[in-house]
């Protein structure tokens, strides 16, 4: 007998005519354009940029269905009397007129969370400051080795609530979860991941604390049943196992912990009662840096109860960096370039700097998410042997370098650039043989990029045109 979604067929009778607003058109919001046609509800679209900056095929289709719509900087001084928002993860559900509208009975809510209020499927969700995208597609990867269907979503891959009647009690949905989707949100996945927590978006978050509540909402509404997978290495997440109602499953690479996943020198180990039974040997994995053995762990950690560990060895032997994620780009005259541009924050770009033997030629600075870049300064003594700063971001992070270097008597020659062709052009004069050039950003990419996906690919395909 074929399966039956009963909540996806409840809540598809009930959008039939409901004032339905989407705020945002962004990824996530794009699909519900057609699934709201589809079902007959009486749609309005919101956005802040201005009609000539939308795209040109999703405002046809727009206006080709008849969807009222109000666009620019004032846009939500329309949204009234609405029964259900789909709000875009970047607008949060603390702006006023969203709150406004949840207190007079409209539900508000994402893609993404009302997605996992209907998916008949088990979930396996993945947050973090650092190493989700990293972490996510590593344990897809296990379950897909071990025979699973999976379906990849929330911050990465394609939006999922338009597949929900692709999806089945035997399936695996695994999803990487952002501060931005999960505020607001009241259902968690049953097995959550929490890589690390360390200050970041905090040019849109009100504070550090509101971050961190955002990320709770991974863990806080599971039952007895889950699963939560915490770095005891992070001061932060380790606490959260008082809050947990279920299992908690802790992984380290400092801590010989009795109980978990461990980095034991080069060996990545799993401990049961003191006892410590190898499983892989970081020498064997394509993988590189310590931030990436965290991350195998978490994967171990969080599909323990799904793959035994002989198949999920194997998917970690062959899997590979992810795109923009110290990810190789060629070596030409015994200097090998690199492009991290998905690290976008000071504690990735530090993990980055440390999965290398070799000096570093480093490419940083863009957007400003009003970080602090003294931990990065700190880090960069040694190993960094040029700095290349660019964007909004060049000046904190040289300040932070000249106060380092100053207090600890050394130097580190900076030069400051306007552009990443400038950046690659002062690589390639200074970088000598066998030093690594890495470009490790430290910082969001919406100051001269669409996103770090556009910034990533750009830097390769420069790099690539050297000779």
């Amino acid at each position: 007998m074929a399966f039956t979604n009963s909540k996806l067929e409840k809540f598809e009778n009930y959008l039939k005519y409901r004032k339905v607003a989407i705020i945002g058109l962004g990824v996530s919001n794009i699909p519900l354009i057609d699934y709201l046609y589809n079902k007959k509800a009486n749609v309005t679209v919101f956005d802040n940029r201005e009609i000539d900056e939308l795209p040109k095929d999703i405002m046809n289709k727009i206006t080709n269905y008849g969807f009222k719509f109000s666009f620019g900087n004032n846009a939500l001084e329309q949204l009234h009397n609405f029964n259900l928002i789909f709000r875009s993860p970047s607008c949060l559900p603390t702006t006023k007129e969203l709150e406004n509208e949840a207190k007079n009975g409209a539900i508000v809510t994402t893609e993404i969370e009302l997605f996992m209020k209907m998916c008949p499927a088990k979930i396996i969700g993945v947050t973090g400051s650092d190493g989700k995208t990293t972490t996510t597609s590593l344990i897809n990867a296990i379950l897909q080795k071990a025979g699973y269907k999976t379906f990849l979503g929330g911050n990465i891959g394609n939006p999922l609530f338009t597949k929900l009647n692709e999806i089945n009690e035997k399936d695996i949905v695994v999803l990487e979860l952002s501060s931005f989707q999960l505020m607001g949100m009241e259902i968690s996945p049953q097995i959550s991941v929490i890589t690390n927590i360390t200050p970041n978006h905090l040019n849109i978050h009100k504070d550090y604390e509101e971050y961190i509540e955002a990320k709770k909402n991974i863990f806080k509404y599971q039952n007895e049943n889950g699963i939560l997978v915490l770095n005891y290495d992070n001061e932060i997440t380790k606490k959260f196992k008082k809050e947990a109602k279920g299992k908690v499953i802790y992984f380290s690479s400092k801590k010989k912990l009795d109980n978990g996943y461990i980095v034991d020198e080069n060996i990545i180990k799993i401990c049961n009662d003191k006892i410590r039974n190898h499983i892989i040997n970081t020498n064997n994995l394509i993988l590189k840096g310590i931030h990436n053995y965290e991350n195998i762990c978490a994967g171990l950690a969080a599909t323990n109860t799904l793959v035994d560990n002989d198949t999920a060895v194997k998917a970690i032997k062959e899997f590979k960096p992810v795109e923009n994620r110290l990810e190789f780009v060629k070596e030409l005259n015994g200097i090998k370039w690199y492009n991290d541009s998905a690290s976008s924050s000071p504690t990735r770009t530090i993990a980055g700097i440390n999965a290398f033997k070799e000096k570093i030629v480093l490419i940083a600075g863009g957007y400003d998410k009003n970080l602090d870049y003294t931990p990065l300064a700190k880090e960069l003594i040694g190993k960094v042997s040029k700095l290349i700063l660019m964007g909004q971001t060049a000046e904190k992070i040289f300040e932070a370098v000249k106060n380092e270097t100053e207090k600890q008597h050394t130097e580190i020659p900076i030069y400051m650039t306007n552009n990443l062709d400038d950046a690659i052009r002062l690589a390639k004069k200074y970088a000598r043989k066998d030093e690594v050039v890495l470009f490790s950003p430290a910082s969001a990419s919406f100051d001269m990029f669409k996103n770090a996906v556009q910034r990533g690919e750009i830097f390769k395909e420069k790099v690539n045109k050297l000779i």
